[in-house]
Formats: C-alpha cells, sequence, structure tokens
C-alpha cells in the first residue's frame, strides 16, 4: 500500500494539516485515526472557548473539530478510524493494524506526526496510601461525564491545576457534585487566567496554592485525603497536614505527547517538551517525517494547534513537490527564564513565528531576541506565566540578517 502522505492523528492537528495539504496540491493523503471517529480530544470537551483566533467566533470543542471534519470530508482527504499505528521507521514505512484490514503497512512519500498527548497517570506522582476507587485523570472524569453520562463522584479534591482540571472543577460542581479544592504544587496554577476566573472564581471553589496531596484514604472506594503545604523545594511542610473528607480524586498533573512512535523511528526528542526537535517547517531531523500540534509541545490554545499544524501541512507539500531544501540551520535557544522554542531550528530565511514558555511568573519584563550580543527583537511584557504560551515573530529581513549560527530568546 502506497500514499504520498500519511497523517498519523485525526484530530485537531491531523486535520488542519490535511487540509493544508490538500490546498498546497497534495491529492493522495491518509489521515489514520485510532479512534471511532475524527475529533480528537476534542470530542469530549463540551465548553466553549475554541476557535476565536482561528475562526472569530466561539465554539465548543465538537463544533470545533466539526469545522475541520466537514473541510477533510468536502476535500475528498480519505480517512481511517479505529487504525492504530504501531511502527513508523526512517524509510517512511508505516505500519498499522485495524479490525477490517489486520496488520498492513504503508509506503510514504512524507508522514506527519499528530499523535497528541496524554495525561500524566497517577502511578507518576508517588502519593502514599491505599489505591481505592474512585481516582481518575481529569480527562478520564471528563470522558466519563460528557460522553458516557456518568458521575465519577459526589465530594471532589482535584491535585493539579491544569486547565482541564479546572474546567472539570466547573463541570462537576453543574452537574451537583461539591469540589471542595484545587490543590496545586507550584506556587502559581497551572492553567489559564480566564480558567481560575470562570471555572472557580465564578463557582467560589478554592484554589490552594503551594499545595499537594500527601495520602490516600480509602479500602475499597476513596473516603478522604490528606493534603500539606509546601515549601520553596516541594517538600511537604510538617504540621501543615489538613484531611478533606471526599470519594473522588481528580489529577489534573500536566501532560506528556505521546512520542512512542517518533522515539521508535530514532528521531531525536527535545528534553524540556517531550517532542520532537524540529526545524521552522516543523521537520525533524529524518527528512519528510514532520509534527505538529500536542505531539510536538503541548499547546494551551486549540488555535495555535491548527496555525502550527498548517505549517507542516504546507511544508510536506514542498518536500513531495522537491522544494524543501533547508538553506539554513540556525539554533534558538531559550534563557534567561524561557524553558523551551518551537522550532528549535531556523532553516529558510522565512517570516518565522517561535512559540515559547516561560518557567516562572514574571511581570514587567522585556523579551529580548539576540544574535550574539546584538538585540534583534525587544517586547515589553507585562505579565509572563508558564500555562501561558507566547510567540515572537522573526521577519525574513531579521533571518537574513544573523550573524551567527544560534540566536537566543530571553526574558530581561
Amino acid at each position: 500500500m502506497k500514499a504520498d502522505l500519511v497523517i498519523i492523528g485525526g484530530g485537531p492537528a491531523g486535520m488542519a494539516a490535511a487540509v493544508s495539504a490538500r490546498e498546497a496540491g497534495v491529492k493522495d493523503i491518509l489521515i489514520l485515526e485510532r479512534d471511532e471517529a475524527l475529533g480528537g480530544i476534542l470530542r469530549q470537551c463540551i465548553h466553549n472557548g475554541f476557535g476565536l483566533h482561528r475562526f472569530g467566533e466561539e465554539l465548543t470543542g465538537p463544533e470545533y473539530a466539526a469545522r475541520y471534519e466537514e473541510m477533510v470530508k468536502n476535500m475528498g482527504i480519505p480517512y481511517m478510524t479505529g487504525t492504530i499505528v504501531i511502527e513508523i521507521n526512517d524509510k517512511k514505512q508505516v505500519t498499522a493494524m485495524s479490525p477490517e484490514k489486520g496488520i498492513f503497512t504503508i509506503d510514504a512519500g512524507a508522514v506527519i506526526l499528530a499523535m497528541g498527548c496524554r495525561e500524566r497517570p497517577k502511578g507518576a506522582l508517588n502519593i502514599a496510601g491505599t489505591r481505592p476507587a474512585g481516582i481518575y485523570t481529569a480527562g478520564t472524569a471528563q470522558k466519563f461525564v460528557n460522553m458516557k453520562g456518568y458521575m465519577p463522584g459526589k465530594k471532589v479534591v482535584i491535585l493539579g491545576s491544569g486547565d482541564i482540571g479546572l474546567i472539570m472543577a466547573r463541570r462537576m460542581t453543574l452537574e451537583g457534585a461539591e469540589v471542595k479544592a484545587v490543590c496545586e504544587l507550584m506556587p502559581y496554577s497551572g492553567g489559564l487566567a480566564r480558567n481560575i476566573e470562570q471555572c472557580l472564581n465564578d463557582f467560589n471553589i478554592p484554589l490552594l496554592l503551594s499545595h499537594t496531596v500527601v495520602d490516600i484514604k480509602g479500602k475499597e472506594r476513596l473516603e478522604g485525603v490528606t493534603i500539606a503545604k509546601v515549601d520553596e523545594n516541594r517538600a511537604p511542610i510538617p504540621g501543615s497536614e489538613q484531611y478533606i473528607e471526599c470519594d473522588t480524586l481528580l489529577l489534573s498533573c500536566g501532560l506528556i505527547p505521546e512520542n512512542e512512535l517518533t522515539r521508535s523511528a530514532g528521531i531525536e526528542l527535545d528534553r524540556v517538551t517531550g517532542g520532537a526537535v524540529v526545524n521552522g517547517n516543523r521537520e525533524t531531523e529524518i527528512p519528510g517525517i514532520f509534527a505538529c500540534g500536542n505531539v510536538l509541545h503541548v499547546h494551551d490554545l486549540v488555535d495555535y494547534v491548527s496555525e502550527e499544524a498548517a505549517i507542516a501541512g504546507q511544508a510536506a507539500a514542498e518536500y513531495l513537490g522537491g522544494n524543501s531544501a533547508a538553506a539554513l540551520s540556525i539554533k534558538v535557544k531559550g534563557v534567561s527564564g524561557v524553558r523551551y522554542t518551537v522550532p528549535q531550528i531556523i532553516s529558510a530565511a522565512v517570516e518565522t513565528k517561535i512559540y515559547f514558555r516561560v518557567g516562572n511568573v514574571m511581570r514587567d519584563k522585556h523579551l529580548v531576541v539576540r544574535d550574539g550580543e546584538r538585540e534583534i527583537v525587544k517586547k515589553k511584557k507585562l505579565k509572563l506565566a508558564p500555562a501561558e504560551m507566547e510567540t515572537v515573530t522573526l521577519t525574513k529581513e531579521m533571518i537574513e540578517a544573523l550573524e551567527h549560527n544560534e540566536i537566543t530568546v530571553g526574558i530581561e
């Protein structure tokens, strides 16, 4: 089996990449999606707030996904659902399996990785105590409530203030549960400011910063948790313990890009993002294999996912047309409070938007991009926070004038 372009993942990134590639002239495209329908995680995100940047209006997750699904279908782009990709290699051979076809291999001209991300599981948190029923990741609880019609519990504590956890605090409250607290290990929230306001403050749900769960009680079903304040080293402070009776603990402790396939192909991963190292075209070190969306780095807005996927789709079309030779190799490095940048490499003298996140909450600072000691961009920033993705755009003229093979992005 052959295809010019294989896209792994039929969520917002995969669909946006497919639409972009088709618009750029690629006719032979195949989307592989492991779920029973296109749409990815958006299918269970029934709250609004999607699409303001991309479509200029406020949509729910299913509505946003439906926009792209309609584009995919109207363009006649083939897709296979219920299909799990089990391996890709550096020759761009994709091995997958489905109930209808069994195990099969596709020889691809180019591949776009758009597998999304997953939640950090409870086993990675090392919380003391028993392991009773009633402990869920926030995304699992979201699927139960929004898609299955099940309520996970009635008295809830949420550990972690990621956006899914904040949204589920509101959702559980609206469904009649009592959300007793949202505990956050860090001294700042991991979610967007608008979600703190709309999901917690509007419902008088307390957000306890610098707190974590230190013990779990219950044999068959969760009976309660013990929380404690933590110091600057994130260690529990003796004497600060507080017991909260609850039957449900939701975990919203971070998202991890789904990069097992990327790793198995021998592609270099960024140690901070957990995603592939890419150039401005979102191309990995293996020519013809691209990555975009949450499998590359975790986004806060799906609009940025679609924007980045469009870059990958266009670049894949150029690669298939034989026009993707990288003229440059300029490293982009985050310094002075910037945790990471995407892309990590500038490969062409074209306008390039660099996405980045900071490692702490900062106020009244300047974003500075330097070529050696020379400032090429300096912008005032009133507030920066780890939960909010930031961007800076380098013009074609700026890139053409670079004198070094590395630029830095920092906060001063």
